[in-house]
Order: structure tokens, then C-alpha cells, then sequence
């Protein structure tokens, strides 16, 4: 039977429909630009391939999940282990990097078309995807402490913005607090007199949003195998906490909506098709995608569950991409704004991971579960923060760089099949869904 709230859209009219997309656009905005301002890369390629990347995905889809597909954040400790300073020579790597991690969602896409959901899931259950994204969190923190030694004052008008409205706001207020965050302590700064708006008086208003030089293509003829295979094996497994990650958000929408999009579309579907968006947003520098758990958020509060208000916001994102003039702005942004934003963003990172861990009832008093725990979170940690940085291995005339978070997956994930005692079962009931929140 149709869902009613998709009933009611259809009767709102375009006028209508044109402002709900712009409150979706709105909610997904502050954490799909931070992921540029953090890494370096491109605020107008981002913008571009979040709408073109969600486009895609409603197509692949069937027009049929009113999901948006903004930046990731669990993919913030890739780039910072190839490109640690946002280096624009080292950018093109990484993003490599993380094309090849979209491919992984192919991959997964056919195994669970093949042998269903539940088998393939066993693979990845909670004992081993908890720890690494509390890894993810972790490994990223330190960044944020330099980040806001740049101004704590600035940081804490961030910090304490972003807390007062995600516990005290209301309606729209409550769902956007990073937006908010950075939009109160960058106001702030700006009165202080400590941002310089010299690149924004500068920056053309109409402009194409992507440049070669800054797209894998521009590795072609120039390339350095060594660090191309490195960035490779670094940054692919965080995959795997990011699709089960895209699971519990697809049954957050599931449960949101009242319909279970696990069966149809299918989980499939929504796996390739996020796949195959991060894929082609990485070939042209932008970041990697995630279904954003901000706009199943604006999906709860009004009630209005057309895709094509989804697809409508889609449609602005790119649209604002081709503006140069707001590139420079968000490239504007103090470091103290953007430390005090990410010092939450990162330990809320850390936090769903434990949240993952205590929602599904890991029995940590098992020994075979304390062991997976203590193995992913002393390699991710214990590797990362080494003076090495990473587990290097010599092969002919190639050096390969094992991150941490690489190493601790694989380890994680092999000592998980090989142990005895495996009990987790997968509940496909998006009645019991969870949203993720490595988005923002």
C-alpha cells in the first residue's frame, strides 16, 4: 500500500516542493562542504557530485528511496593518511583510493543479490565494524586539537553552538547543529577580524566546477606506483565499515517511511548504487558518498516522503556548484571554526562505533569477542600513532604502506571468520534500523 506521506507531496504542488528540496539542500549543506574544508578538496566538485551522485543513485534505485548522497566522513582518515596537510599533488591518490573502496559496494552489491542479505552479513558483524569506526574517530582527533590551537576561542563558540542546538534546538534547528556551529563561530570570527575574504572578493560568481589538474586523470603520464598502491591499501578497507554503515541507514529510511527498501528496490540496488556514486565522485576530486542520516532527520519532521523533493535538493546542489564565489567562501573558513566543528564531528564518529557495539549486545565478556575488539583498536591506534605511521613491505620495487585502520580491518574481519562461537545474525526488520552517522 502507498505511503501517505508520498500521497500528501504529490499533492503540495511545485512551489511547495521547490522549498522542501531547498530545507533537504539546507540540512545536508554543513557537513557535505566540511569534508573539502577539512581535506582540501574541491567545494564545487563536492557539491556537483552529491547531486549528480544522488540523481544516480534514485536511477539505479528506481526512483523509489528518498535518500540524498552527501560526503563522508568516515573517509577523512583516508585522506589524511595520503594527503595529511591537504597537499593538492597527493589529493589524486587518495581519491584512487577511494574509487577503488566504491568498487567493494559492486562487489558486496552481487554477493548479497546472490546469496541474500543475511549469509554475507555474517562477515561483518558488529564485533568487527564497532571498533574500527571508533578507530576512525580516534585517529582523526588529533587533527581537530591542531586545528583549534589555532584560535580556542573561535573553537569554542563552534563548540558550544553545535552542543546547544543539538540538544536544546527545535524542528530544522535540532538537525542541522554543525551547519549551525559553523555558521555562528565563521559569523564570530569575522567580527573579530580574523578571516580573509581577499579570495572571495576575487573568485568569479559563474565557473566550471571541476578542474582536471585536480581529478585522478591528472595522474596519468606522472604517476608514482609506490604511493598510488599505498593509498590504495590504506584507504579501501574503510569500506567496510562504511556499507554496513549504508545498511543501517537504508533501514533508518525503511523505518522512516514505512517501507522496507531491503526487499524493494532492494539492498542491492542502494549498495550499487552509493558504490558506484562514490566511485565517480572520487575520479573528479570529489569525496567519497554516504546516504545522509540529515535528511532521514527532514524526512521525520515533515512528514513528506516523495523522492522528488529528495531529487529536487539534488538539482540545487548542483546548480550551486558552478559558483566559484561560495568555493572561496567555505576555503575562507578559520581554522578555529573548523577545529571546534570537527572536535565533535570526530568524537561522535568514535561514538557510533560504541553505540554499534551496545545497541546489537556484543557479550565483550566473550573471549573471542574481546580478542577481535583488542586486535582492531591496538593495530588501528598502536600502527597510526607509530613513528612508521604504517606497516611497510617491500616487493620488488614497489613499497607498500598498511595503515593502521587497513591492517586492523583485515585482521579484524580474518580473525572474525576463523574463530569458533560466531552468533551474529542479521535482522533485516527495518523496523529495527538505526541511522549512521559518519556523515556528519
Amino acid at each position: 500500500m502507498e505511503n501517505q506521506g508520498i500521497r500528501d507531496a504529490r499533492t503540495l504542488g511545485m512551489p511547495k516542493m521547490l522549498v522542501l528540496g531547498l530545507q533537504h539542500m539546507f540540512a545536508m549543506f554543513g557537513a557535505t562542504v566540511l569534508v573539502p574544508a577539512l581535506t582540501g578538496l574541491s567545494v564545487s566538485a563536492t557539491l556537483l557530485f552529491a547531486g549528480l551522485g544522488t540523481l544516480f543513485f534514485h536511477f539505479l534505485t528506481k526512483g523509489r528511496v528518498p535518500a540524498f548522497l552527501g560526503s563522508s566522513f568516515a573517509y577523512l582518515a583516508g585522506y589524511a593518511a595520503i594527503a595529511p596537510h591537504g597537499e593538492t599533488a597527493l589529493l589524486p591518490y587518495a581519491c584512487v583510493g577511494v574509487a577503488c573502496s566504491g568498487l567493494l559496494y559492486l562487489i558486496l552489491a552481487a554477493l548479497v543479490r546472490s546469496f541474500g542479505t543475511d549469509k554475507v552479513m555474517r562477515f561483518f558483524p558488529p564485533v568487527v565494524t564497532g571498533p574500527i569506526i571508533i578507530c576512525i574517530g580516534m585517529t582523526l582527533a588529533n587533527s581537530a586539537i591542531n586545528n583549534c590551537t589555532g584560535n580556542w576561542s573561535i573553537a569554542l563558540i563552534a563548540i558550544v553552538t553545535v552542543i546547544f542546538f543539538n540538544i536544546w534546538g527545535k524542528g530544522m534547528l535540532r538537525i542541522i547543529p554543525i551547519l549551525l556551529g559553523v555558521l555562528v563561530s565563521y559569523t564570530a570570527a569575522a567580527f573579530m577580524g580574523k578571516v580573509d575574504f581577499s579570495g572571495v572578493a576575487q573568485a568569479a560568481w559563474i565557473g566550471l566546477p571541476v578542474k582536471m589538474e585536480n581529478t585522478v586523470f591528472s595522474l596519468f603520464g606522472s604517476c608514482d606506483m609506490n604511493l598510488l598502491v599505498t593509498a590504495i591499501i590504506a584507504i579501501m578497507p574503510i569500506a567496510f565499515a562504511t556499507m554496513i554503515e549504508h545498511i543501517g541507514d537504508i533501514c533508518a529510511i525503511s523505518s522512516t517511511v514505512g517501507e522496507n527498501f531491503i526487499e524493494n528496490p532492494g539492498l542491492h540496488r542502494t549498495l550499487m548504487g552509493d558504490g558506484l556514486a562514490t566511485a565517480i565522485a572520487s575520479l573528479f576530486g570529489a569525496p567519497a558518498n554516504t546516504t545522509y542520516g540529515e535528511n532521514t532527520g527532514v524526512l521525520a519532521l515533515t512528514k513528506v516522503y516523495d523522492p522528488r523533493v529528495v531529487r529536487i535538493a539534488a538539482v540545487f546542489a548542483v546548480l550551486a556548484s558552478f559558483c566559484p564565489k561560495f568555493s572561496a567562501l567555505v576555503a575562507a573558513m578559520p581554522v578555529g571554526t573548523i577545529g571546534g566543528v570537527s572536535l565533535i564531528l570526530y568524537g561522535m564518529i568514535s561514538a557510533i562505533g560504541v553505540r554499534n557495539l551496545v545497541e546489537n549486545q556484543v557479550d565483550i565478556s566473550k573471549s573471542r569477542n574481546v580478542i577481535i575488539v583488542s586486535l582492531i583498536m591496538s593495530l588501528a591506534l598502536g600502527i597510526t600513532f607509530s613513528n612508521a605511521g604504517a606497516i611497510v613491505f617491500n616487493i620488488g620495487s614497489i613499497t607498500l604502506r598498511f595503515s593502521g585502520l587497513a591492517v586492523a580491518a583485515i585482521a579484524g574481519i580474518a580473525v572474525n571468520a576463523i574463530l569458533p562461537g560466531k552468533d551474529y545474525e542479521f535482522n533485516s526488520d527495518y523496523d529495527n534500523g538505526k541511522p549512521d552517522a559518519t556523515e556528519a
